[in-house]
């Protein structure tokens, strides 16, 4: 049957809280830090300080597009306000792309970490269990998608804090490793705080950015937060309080008690830390977090997907049949049709050649600059269109728009590391054909269209009567 239904605001306000945790610490952190800290050395925590800054900026950026039009779902509505219907289209199939092509990654990490403790189990049994088993929680409510990351993203909370409070009484009591002494004179006693020069310091920038890809996935709940002008702004303004404790505090910890140079890059630092002091399930426990860590980046997948899928729908931009719900407010085949691609992209993960891999899951972290530039030109525009509700907001980006320009600048310098890198640079410049994919398949399917983007380039010409397309509106969801 046919009802005017939408997306049930089912996530409380804790769940919002963990999700934002969940969406800045992913499994990087426990198992790629050694390697981030033998690139750059004590200044990888200036790395994290600067783009956990930036981030902070992006997400102050969308929580005030959010909360200034409660009616849209997610920040795809407001891409189509002020950027057009093409940039909609664009922004949304990209960031399904982005998030599958992570998740499609986490879901196969399932099976490696699974190995640690059961070497002989065939690596695609417990990717499609997880996949499942999370597949049928989505497609329940909302609320237990949101408890399901609230006790994903509680287990790295424990663990960061753990390895903190671990770190400080060893550092206080002078504790020896293998390495030395236990002492905060270690972040700069050996080289001091940029040992590897200027050069070591601007190059982890690209391992420190993409550590933070999810954590606008706050900016997809909107529609189904509960209380959203409460719950959003405390989110959201909690995020620079995490970085600083989880990455920066951890970081300096980890540098405390081993120098950068005692640090082995191929190995966790985490693992080191709790076997120094005498836990023998170091290596286990460790492996126990990045295993529920990837499992929750799966279920952000999921989850991410389908109301990505159920959005473009609503506009056209999927088949009609997306926006259908369940009872519980569910789009149950949009969310059914991202896991199936998932499974086949798992599938196809063991006879494709690793580089078209690499290179998939490359160009889809990317993508997520586009998608963060995409929020703060929208909120660029925003503010230039409509000043007035910009003047009545509570929620306003601090430093605007010097900041927006910053943090566009910010993305500029990133892609010129990208491209200094040669392990980056073929997948960077292999980027751009994805969207002149989209942008011709667009094209194709609305040969007639005039969006924002045309419209400014008549302006700019001259053209003062423009015809303007008349607006999708939102048409009745189905419910089964």
């Amino acid at each position: 049957m046919s009802d005017t239904h939408q997306l049930k605001r089912g996530l409380k306000n804790r769940h919002v809280q963990l999700l934002a945790i969940g969406g800045a610490i992913g499994t990087g952190l426990f198992l790629g830090s050694g390697r981030a800290i033998h690139l750059a050395g004590p200044s990888i925590i200036f790395a994290y300080l600067i783009t956990g800054i930036i981030c902070f900026f992006i997400m102050r950026a969308l929580g005030e597009l959010l909360l200034s039009n409660l009616n849209h779902h997610s920040f795809i509505d407001f891409v189509e306000d002020y950027l057009g219907d093409r940039a909609a289209f664009i922004t949304g199939w990209t960031y399904w792309f982005c998030w599958l092509s992570l998740a499609m990654a986490d879901l196969t990490a399932v099976g490696l970490y699974m190995q640690f403790w059961i070497p002989w189990l065939p690596q695609w049994i417990p990717a499609l269990v997880v996949l499942v088993a999370l597949l049928l929680m989505n497609l329940t409510a909302v609320k237990y998608f949101g408890e399901m990351e609230f006790w994903f993203a509680l287990i790295k909370v424990i663990a960061i804090i753990s390895l903190i409070i671990i770190g400080i009484i060893m550092i206080v009591t002078g504790f020896t490793t293998d390495a030395g002494v236990a002492a905060f004179s270690n972040m700069w006693n050996y080289g001091g705080w940029f040992p590897n020069g200027t050069m070591g310091f601007i190059l982890s920038f690209q391992m420190v950015v993409f550590a933070f890809t999810g954590i606008e996935l706050v900016g997809l709940t909107a529609g189904e937060t509960e209380d959203p002008e409460k719950v959003i702004p405390m989110a959201i303004n909690n995020i620079p309080l995490r970085i600083i404790l989880f990455y920066v505090g951890s970081l300096a910890i980890i540098m405390s008690i081993y120098p950068w140079t005692a640090v082995n890059p191929s190995a966790s630092p985490f693992v080191a830390v709790f076997t120094a002091v005498g836990i023998a399930a170091a290596a286990g426990i460790v492996n126990f977090v990045v295993l529920t860590s990837a499992a929750s980046a799966t279920n952000s997948g999921i989850f991410s997907t389908g109301r990505m899928i159920y959005a473009l729908a609503k506009r056209g931009h999927a088949p009609s049949s997306m926006r259908r719900l369940t009872h519980s407010s569910v789009p149950y085949q949009a969310t059914i049709f991202s896991a199936a691609v998932l499974l086949i992209t798992v599938v196809l993960n063991y006879v494709m050649p690793e580089a078209v891999f690499v290179m998939i899951t490359s160009i889809s972290t990317f993508c997520f600059i586009f998608i963060w530039a995409m929020m703060v030109i929208c909120h660029l525009k925003y503010r230039k269109k409509n000043p007035e509700l910009a003047a009545q907001s509570k929620f306003k980006m601090p430093l605007y728009p010097v900041m927006n320009y910053i943090i566009l600048a910010f993305f500029v310098f990133i892609l010129g590391i990208l491209a200094l890198n040669e392990d980056t640079r073929i997948a960077l410049l292999f980027t751009p054909i994805w969207f002149v994919i989209l942008w011709a398949f667009y094209s194709m399917l609305n040969t007639d269209d005039e969006d924002a983007l045309s419209e400014e380039l008549i302006e700019m010409a001259g053209v003062k009567e423009i015809y303007k397309k008349p607006k999708k509106e939102d048409s009745d969801d189905y419910i089964i």
